[in-house]
């Protein structure tokens, strides 16, 4: 699975995504939202304006709200098998 990631420097709920996304094992690519062309793609592709926006090959998830609720439901590996 293609993990997608976009983050921005000492962004505490991206620092969680990774780190939950880590503990799972799993890789992600993660782009740093360091211009406003970075972050008008990541607009363009999920039509959110936060990070962290985290995308599976290429569904968008949401952010870190969305992933932990994944998560907590016990939603998120039945999603990772799936896929």
């Amino acid at each position: 699975m293609d993990i997608e990631i976009y983050t921005k420097k000492f962004c505490p709920f991206c620092q969680k995504a990774k780190a939950l996304l880590s503990r799972k094992g799993l890789s992600f690519k993660e782009i740093f939202i360091e211009n406003d062309i970075v972050h008008a793609e990541m607009i363009d592709r999920c039509g959110q304006h936060t990070v962290p926006q985290i995308f599976f090959n290429t569904e968008h998830i949401g952010g870190w709200d969305d992933l932990c609720k994944l998560d907590v439901q016990n939603e998120l590996d039945k999603y990772l098998k799936m896929k």
